[in-house]
């Protein structure tokens, strides 16, 4: 018989992967002698069960929770169901990995309509009681038979509208009453009848299988694909001893940081409610007071909380974010955990703790999420805009960075109109866990309610979405999709503008500028270079994307696609009349002229590199790519060759192909026009040599080619190399190294590592279309089809965007194996998007790469996912 359920005091801190992040940690608290309301854990193991059980509770796992249930009426002195003095719970999911608001929670959980009278005559608070019943009505109703939560707001704002009143703490108990009844009367239409739950018993297991159930909601499952959380793991359940902030002036409840989880600042940070419960405070529904007000308010409790807080922090050794409630004048804490924080805070504090002693600089790169460096690296707005911009309002400064775009009020809407390419502003009376895409797909998030501690600008600081919370003034019509603010009227589809640093909210659509990187990132990226092993490439085509790369930490280029040189005016005719033409001579003709661009191309690509490497991949996409369509280019290239318009057309005609990713593309145009390989080969090597020779840097260009399936086709494309770039040296009496190698991209190539490495002096692996070979759909149109797929547990994430380690992976690792068998010498990368993914990036340094290449903005986020791979996994193949 397996232990399914644990009392809080029989856990600790190191049982997260059982216990989840919640219960792990209520567990180390209790053992900390913390004032901790007490309760035991469903195991994750438990929910895990639950699946594979067809979503039942097995008798087993309900006797040992009526067991736990048992010792907790014990330890309060209560009995569960009293209808006299009632043991009330809550219900809270817990995941080992942090997922805030993802996942559901049931509050005042074993009330009905008997102990409700009793709780109210055991407190002689009347209102109290029946505003716990009411609440608890509405959750168990929305979160564990899922009547919509809105049908319930409706009732209190016309209850409200009725009295006269703005907030729910100026409704009587007369109200409450009133707002049970009706609540009872929506639970029942939508129920078929049914009345609702009077059986605490019930109430309980229907609550726990509501919470396992929520593993696997629509929001909790996008949120996973987005922080690369397993969905294996499982949920595991805490039920807890209800204390209750909701019992007068005394007692309230509230959300706080240690650290200003926007900024990093030391010092409390938070947020709390008198007279209401946690859902208050999280959910935006009231406009909370600072932490700091407490101390006017109830000065023992602020005292205490103070004292406790700190001591968390240093228990940790990391910011904690700490949920608490006041009853009646006595602080209990309900959990903590490692506070989600900004990058900018990240970074800070992972510095100011390495400055007070309290962690290694191994262990401050590892409390850095990679991805997140992506927000030091959005842009910001252009100051000059700022000062003639015009401010029509301002709130919370929820979540930093500048947003501008156009204004939609659903989440649905907003994530259509970004998929349309639009850039969109979410605008919300407050956003709960279900606007989770809508927020993903947004530049920024604007709320009218809601703190800096509520939902909207949790989820916005940790998906680094710029966002202002709290905005009062705004008048919203959800219906007509309207706003008023500032004297303007804005409807859906005009734009606007929020700072997320100040507050501010802007008309119209301001410019942006890039952001800026200062002393804290230096460091924290001194420290990532100290500690990884692999080298961090960028994949680029510009001199400027180079410049920007080497600034942000690219110590050289490791895919420079040729193609991307041909497009510009000056040059497009000129691969268009060497595709068309009839003859080599005419071909070598036009390649001729392109020979100084290219060359000019390359010279400025090395001398933004400034003696750092570079990877040249020769000419790629099918030649079909490169013709004109539009009539007057037709028109003009046919004038310019002499040939007639149909004659145009019909050869362009003929370049086409049923599948041109899979078709005359890569090596094989070099092996039918090894006249193209060789004008690419001469521009680069005269290039080469004069930055070698004008700016005194050590250059040793590396040539890829692309798409090569066996030994024999690099063989007769290196030769043709070979042979124009010794001929290059002779011509200008150099002695200049060059390097030949191809990308692995075809599944035969890794399959024949070892014989195309007899061949080659490196390797770097195209991920991204040795995905699309190896799944065998395309990367443009899996979008159609890959969300049923998360929806069906067949796939957990995009593998276009995280390296597929099981199939793809175990194809490059094959490579790499076979690879350097042959040729110990043998240079090792990987060039795709997968280059910049932190999950991908460990995975490269553990099957022993050299190097890894990303965009130029990823570069950060792999220097920082290389260290934390080379600190996490010390021993390498």
């Amino acid at each position: 018989m397996g232990k399914w359920v644990y009392l809080f005091k029989e856990g600790n801190a190191n049982m997260r992967e059982l216990l989840g992040g919640k219960g792990a940690n209520l567990a180390e608290m209790t053992n900390l002698g913390m004032p901790i309301p007490q309760g035991f854990t469903v195991t994750t193991e438990a929910c895990t069960d639950y699946y594979k059980q067809d979503k039942k509770i097995s008798e087993e796992i309900q006797k040992q929770i009526f067991e736990a249930l048992r010792w907790l009426e014990e330890e309060n002195g209560k009995k569960f169901g009293d209808n006299e003095d009632p043991l009330l719970v809550s219900v809270r999911s817990g995941a080992r990995a942090s997922m805030p608001g993802m996942m559901d929670t049931i509050l005042n959980l074993g009330l009905n309509d008997t102990a409700v009278e009793g709780l109210a005559k055991k407190t002689g608070n009347p209102r109290f009681a029946y505003d716990s019943y009411r609440r608890f009505i509405q959750m168990f109703s929305d979160v564990v038979m899922e009547v919509p939560k809105s049908f319930f707001e409706k009732v209190i704002d016309e209850v409200k509208e009725a009295r006269g009143v703005t907030y729910d703490i100026e409704l009587t108990a007369d109200d409450m009453l009133e707002l049970i009844r009706r609540f009872k009367e929506v639970y029942k239409k939508h129920m078929g009848g049914q009345d609702f739950p009077q059986e605490p018993q019930e109430q309980l297991i229907e609550a726990v299988k509501a919470v396992f159930r929520s593993w696997d909601n629509p929001r909790a499952i996008s949120y996973r694909r987005m922080n690369d959380i397993p969905g294996d793991w499982g949920t595991a359940v805490n039920v807890q001893t209800m204390v209750f902030g909701n019992m007068g002036e005394s007692s309230g409840t509230g959300v706080a940081f240690t650290r200003n989880p926007a900024t990093g600042e030391k010092g409390i940070f938070g947020e709390y409610l008198i007279n209401a419960q946690g859902e208050d405070v999280v959910a935006g529904v009231r406009t909370p007071q600072p932490i700091s007000k407490l101390e006017e308010d109830l000065p023992d409790c602020y005292a205490q909380f103070m004292h406790l807080a700190m001591n968390l922090e240093k228990h940790y050794r990391d910011m904690q974010d700490m949920e608490f409630t006041i009853q009646e004048g006595k602080l209990y804490f309900l959990q903590t955990r490692n506070g989600k924080r900004t990058a900018p805070a990240a970074i800070k504090i992972a510095c100011d703790l390495v400055d007070e002693g309290m962690i290694s600089e191994k262990e401050a790169v590892c409390r850095i999420e990679a991805k997140s460096l992506d927000q030091l690296l959005h842009r910001t707005f252009d100051p000059k805009a700022l000062e003639e911009g015009e401010v029509i309002g301002s709130a919370l400064p929820a979540s930093p960075g500048a947003a501008a775009g156009k204004v939609y009020f659903t989440a649905e809407d907003a994530r259509n109109h970004h998929a349309q390419g639009e850039r969109v502003v979410l605008v919300r009376l407050e956003t709960s866990a279900e606007d989770i895409e809508g927020m993903h797909a947004a530049e920024g998030i604007l709320t009218v309610r809601g703190g800096m501690t509520s939902h909207a600008a949790v989820v916005a600081r940790g998906m680094g979405t710029c966002c202002v919370s709290g905005c009062g003034e705004i008048k919203i019509n959800e219906e007509e999709k309207t706003f008023t603010l500032g004297g303007h009227t804005y409807h859906e589809g005009d734009y606007i503008s929020l700072d997320g640093s100040t507050g501010n909210i802007y008309d119209g659509d301001l410019p942006t500028v890039p952001a800026s990187v200062g002393g804290y990132f230096g460091r924290v990226m001194g420290w990532a270079d100290k500690y990884r092993k692999l080298q961090i490439r960028t994949n680029s085509d510009t001199p400027v994307d180079t410049e920007n790369a080497v600034r942000l930490g690219a110590e050289g280029i490791g895919l420079c696609r040729t193609e991307h040189m041909f497009f510009a005016d000056d040059r497009i005719f000129k691969i268009r009349r060497m595709i068309l033409s009839d003859t080599l001579e005419e071909r070598e003709a036009a390649l001729s002229e392109l020979i100084p661009f290219q060359k000019e191309d390359f010279k400025a690509m090395y001398k933004a590199l400034r003696g750092r490497p570079m990877t040249v991949r020769y000419i790629d996409p099918p030649l079909h790519e490169f013709v004109p369509t539009d009539p007057e280019d037709i028109e003009k290239l046919a004038a310019e060759m002499g040939l007639s318009v149909e004659e145009v057309k019909s050869r362009c005609d003929e370049l086409h192909e049923f599948n041109p990713m899979m078709g005359h593309r890569g090596c094989r145009l070099t092996i039918t026009y090894p006249e193209i390989a060789r004008m690419q080969t001469r521009a680069l090597m005269e290039a080469a040599i004069e930055v070698k020779e004008e700016d005194m840097y050590d250059i040793v260009p590396e040539i890829m080619i692309p798409l090569v399936g066996d030994a024999k086709e690099l063989e007769f494309v290196r030769n043709v190399v070979v042979e124009v770039a010794e001929k290059v040296k002779k011509e200008r009496n150099s002695y200049i190294n060059y390097h030949v190698g191809t990308m692995i991209e075809v599944p035969r190539a890794a399959l024949l590592a070892g014989e195309i490495a007899e061949v080659a002096d490196f390797f770097s692996f195209g991920t991204n279309d040795l995905t699309q070979m190896t799944f065998g759909f395309s990367r443009d149109d899996a979008g159609k089809f890959l969300e049923s797929y998360y929806a069906n547990k067949i796939y957990e994430s995009d593998p276009f965007a995280k390296l597929d380690q099981k199939g793809v992976g175990k194809l490059i690792k094959m490579a790499v194996e076979q690879g350097r068998e042959k040729n110990p010498g043998l240079k090792l990368g990987i060039c795709g998007e997968h280059g910049g993914d932190p999950s991908s990036v460990e995975f490269c340094h553990k099957i022993g790469l050299n190097y890894v290449s990303c965009s130029p903005y990823r570069v950060p986020i792999a220097r920082l996912a290389a260290a934390q791979a080379a600190i996490n996994n010390p021993g390498r193949i």
